[in-house]
């Protein structure tokens, strides 16, 4: 291998650069580009190795079930059978044989169907399960997105904030320096002032936060910046419409399946109170002659071999009831499950339409009242009718207004993301 140990010339080593230029100046401009929540929702949810690890269980489980469904392995049996021990040879005893034998056993009743219907059942539990494993991932990634989106919002607010109470700061100490106000103003600006970059870095780590959570599911792209707009999810849902959505959740068709592949087990131990049987089939070959000169004949066999049930007491039927206990589990498991998810969605309707309600009122009423108030306490300061710690509360209060007016969107829009999960939504 040829080695360079010189100096490179310098017009290589700006060629090179030249050319990795536009690469690094794509990769840059790449993380960029303003995440949208539709955009993270493709990432997470292609190839999400949660789903396809449920998904390979059902494969799984579909070979079972036709592994299950065949006849057991016949059995060859090959051997010597009354050989003379006081000697003498193969042909020197008539009943001694070179056997050649096969067996097929057949197991009871519908056992073989039934097993298969059982390894069916539950590769569709897995299938419904890695269904529900992407709406859970969607959920986990719009409300992580929702989050990652109020702390940047938040931290582009108490930005733009900033400047204004930097110069209240310097207001108040041109008016302390000409003795119009007093220190107790300036310390109070200085503190507020002081309190909103604490408000900087705590939106800061929110957002960190955020983005490291995204990065589970999106991986570096959890760190391009958030995009500005939210979702289209004004609409409200209809209960009963949810309601319908709610009895073909994913989760639920699952447990109806776990259901299913118990009663199965439960058939299949009834079945198994029958009788199994088998089927021999024998060859015995023989050597020598008969007395007048004739060759030996050679043998062929059949038997039947049935199951004698003398101990299904402890056998059968014990096992027939620990599987109708199994199946009683599965009901009152799939029964608590409905109940626990139909509250979960009723409490969220409530919640939405609850965050719907106080939106519209920060819309149309308390958003510009907020505002108004502190632009009246400062118009009431600077004509000396009012005091400082009325111009500052008044501004905090309406910073706080915005945020909150802000957070009640990212509430109301992660409430939609649950009734999405759990009614079946498009979108």
């Amino acid at each position: 291998m040829f080695v360079f140990r010189g100096r490179l010339p310098v017009h290589i080593v700006l060629f090179t650069f030249m050319a990795l230029l536009p690469w690094s100046s794509v990769a840059t401009a790449q993380q960029r580009i303003p995440l949208t929540l539709a955009e993270a929702e493709d990432i997470a949810i292609a190839g999400e190795p949660g789903h396809q690890a449920m998904l390979a269980r059902a494969d799984a489980f579909q070979e079972q079930a036709v592994s299950a469904g065949q006849l057991p392995d016949p059995v060859l049996r090959v051997g010597l059978e009354n050989y003379p021990t006081d000697g003498g040879g193969f042909s020197a005893e008539g009943m001694t044989q070179a056997k050649l034998g096969i067996r097929q056993a057949f197991p009871r009743g519908r056992v073989r169907e039934l097993g298969s219907e059982q390894m069916r059942a539950k590769a569709d539990a897995f299938d419904n399960s890695a269904d529900a494993r992407l709406r859970e991932v969607l959920t986990s990634v719009r409300n992580t997105w929702l989050e990652a989106y109020y702390s940047q919002q938040a931290w582009s607010l108490v930005s733009e904030s900033r400047p204004f109470f930097a110069d209240l700061v310097t207001i108040t100490r041109s008016m302390y320096a000409v003795g119009r106000k007093s220190q107790h103003d300036v310390l109070r600006a200085e503190l507020e002032l002081s309190r909103l970059d604490d408000r900087l870095i705590e939106a800061d780590r929110a957002r960190s936060e955020a983005q490291a959570e995204l990065s589970r599911w999106l991986g570096k792209d959890a760190h391009r910046p958030i995009a500005m707009k939210l979702p289209d999810w004004n609409v409200p849902p209809q209960l009963p419409t949810l309601r319908d959505g709610l009895a073909a959740h994913p989760i639920l068709a699952a447990a109806n399946a776990g259901v299913s592949a118990q009663q199965a087990a439960v058939d299949m131990a009834e079945e198994n109170k029958k009788p199994g049987w088998a089927l021999d089939l024998g060859y015995g070959y023989r050597e020598g002659y008969q007395p007048d000169g004739q060759p030996r004949s050679d043998f062929v066999s059949l038997a039947v071999t049935v199951d004698l049930p003398f101990f299904g007491k402890n056998r059968q039927d014990r096992d027939l009831a620990a599987a109708l206990s199994e199946r009683s589990a599965a009901e009152y498991s799939r029964t608590a499950l409905a109940a626990q998810l139909q509250s979960e969605l009723d409490v969220e309707h409530a919640r939405w339409l609850d965050l719907t309600r106080r939106l519209e009122l920060y819309e149309s009423r308390i958003l510009e009242q907020s505002k108004g108030q502190a632009q009246s306490a400062l118009l009431a300061y600077q004509s000396d009718t009012a005091d400082f710690s009325d111009v500052m509360r008044g501004f905090i209060d309406d910073l706080n207004t915005r945020l909150e007016h802000i957070r009640l969107k990212v509430e109301r829009a992660q409430s939609y993301a649950v009734l999405a999960n759990l009614g079946g939504l498009d979108k």
